[in-house]
């Protein structure tokens, strides 16, 4: 078998050794505004905000960190759903020179508190929503965490009032006091958007993000991701989006945003790959059918990352079939192995295929793609992305790579991994091999090809619908 089987496989236009440029994290959202400063980047409830006032809004929120504390070396939790809060507050923080520890509202309260100590989180940002509040109120005080900067999900809708009127009669807001220990998100945007920006010296030893990762058993580790590996994981995104002709075009593409943005997936694949091209994001707190159905073909909708039982749902919902959905030029699918059956059928209902890959938290979430045209092969998850080596380590006997074609257990190398696990080197060096590949646990081949193949998983992991 050849080194790099898989690069002769690539289609027409995309490169495995293309050039992956790095650069700040937040660099993707200032050349963006630079870019299209006009052109729309959320829809969310009715409202729209352009690129130059989302520019704005993340300067805002960098200022207003920065008078909180916020610099290079400070931990800032978000505990937040798809709403525009999220991006503000994201590039908020990387602007004020800080890192973003992501929360998921899935987290029981004892792994949040964990999370807090671990991750020496001191300040998150939150909405007075009752499903997300509570949780990491009782935190004030019994934790390190010392303020919560918390918003409403209305106030950036096209009707911030009748929005709160309708959660506050269903029961769905709480009572934020009003105290030393807590900030209105609009209060911390009250300024001009003048910061202080931080010069990164070495794009590869500073963290963009603490993403916890774990297992059924223990508590959960925090990855490492640096400016490095999610710049270098947005652009083989970018890479494979080429194609002759271009799969996506920049200034021109419509993403439905419906995976947590607080979840490494989604936030590599809609927020900053849709950045990076200049595309419409439509923000869904949720995973509704019904809604997402509708918008796919009422918004001409052109991508759509998902999970397997998303696709599941939808090639089976009695007006899948009536729907105009041809809008669709990428969807992927990753979290879990996707059933052949159900990527016949939604190619058939749409015509546009639903691009299996593999990837990790503690691989920004880069690691395989299928191509979006071209050769395909079912049940695989593709094959290595731009600039990644995959190497298949013996079962039985460990340090020796497994026969072409044997099972073994997957290793990746790359721009995109991790730096590894925060305040936990001994994790770090039994996840490394000795050439300084990351192992991930899953049990694989490759074919002749270079397309991989799981067939199993050694280590110890839970999946929730569809996320790790």
């Amino acid at each position: 078998m050849i080194e790099f089987p898989w690069a002769d496989s690539y289609p027409s236009g995309v490169r495995w050794d293309a050039e992956l440029p790095l650069m700040p994290v937040h660099q993707i959202l200032d050349e963006a505004v630079a870019r299209w400063p006009e052109r729309p980047v959320l829809e969310f409830m009715g409202r729209v905000i352009s690129y130059r006032e989302l520019g704005a809004l993340a300067d805002r929120a960098a200022a207003g960190l920065q008078k909180l504390g916020v610099g290079p070396g400070v931990h800032v939790g978000l505990y937040l759903p798809n709403s525009p809060h999220y991006p503000i507050a994201f590039f908020g923080v990387l602007k004020a020179g800080g890192t973003v520890v992501n929360y998921s509202p899935l987290d029981a309260e004892r792994v949040l508190e964990h999370k807090v100590e671990d991750s020496e989180t001191d300040i998150l940002v939150t909405l007075d929503l009752a499903a997300l509040y509570p949780q990491v109120g009782r935190l004030l005080g019994r934790s390190r965490l010392k303020k919560l900067v918390v918003g409403s999900l209305g106030e950036y809708s096209v009707s911030p009032q009748a929005v709160r009127a309708q959660l506050d009669g269903a029961g769905q807001l709480c009572k934020v006091p009003v105290d030393d220990l807590h900030v209105r998100f609009e209060q911390l945007l009250a300024n001009d958007g003048s910061y202080q920006a931080h010069v990164i010296a070495d794009l590869g030893q500073v963290n963009v993000v603490l993403q916890y990762t774990g297992g059924t058993t223990g508590l959960p580790k925090g990855a490492m991701l640096t400016h490095a590996n999610l710049s270098a994981a947005c652009a083989q995104y970018v890479e494979t989006t080429r194609g002759d002709p271009p799969i996506l075009v920049e200034g021109e593409e419509r993403v439905l945003v419906v995976l947590p943005l607080f979840h490494i997936y989604s936030l590599t694949v809609n927020l900053l790959l849709g950045l990076r091209l200049g595309a419409l994001l439509v923000l869904h707190p949720r995973f509704d059918l019904d809604t997402v159905m509708n918008e796919l073909g009422a918004r001409k909708i052109t991508v759509f990352a998902g999970v397997p039982t998303m696709f599941t749902a939808m090639v089976n919902h009695p007006k899948m079939s009536a729907l105009d959905l041809r809008s669709l030029k990428f969807c992927g699918s990753g979290g879990a192995p996707l059933p052949a059956e159900i990527e016949h059928r939604f190619f058939e209902l749409t015509g546009c295929h639903l691009n299996e890959g593999w990837g990790m938290t503690e691989t920004s979430p880069t690691g395989t793609f299928t191509p979006a045209r071209g050769r395909r092969k079912d049940g695989s998850c593709g094959m290595p992305l731009p600039g990644i080596r995959l190497k298949f380590e013996s079962l039985g006997h460990p340090g020796q790579s497994a026969a072409p074609g044997e099972p073994g257990e997957m290793c990746i190398a790359g721009p995109n991994v991790m730096r590894g696990y925060w305040k936990n080197a001994d994790a770090t060096a039994a996840s490394m091999t000795a050439d300084g590949y990351f192992r991930t646990g899953d049990i694989a081949y490759m074919d002749a090809d270079g397309f991989v193949f799981i067939v199993d998983r050694s280590k110890d992991m839970l999946l929730c619908g569809g996320f790790n």
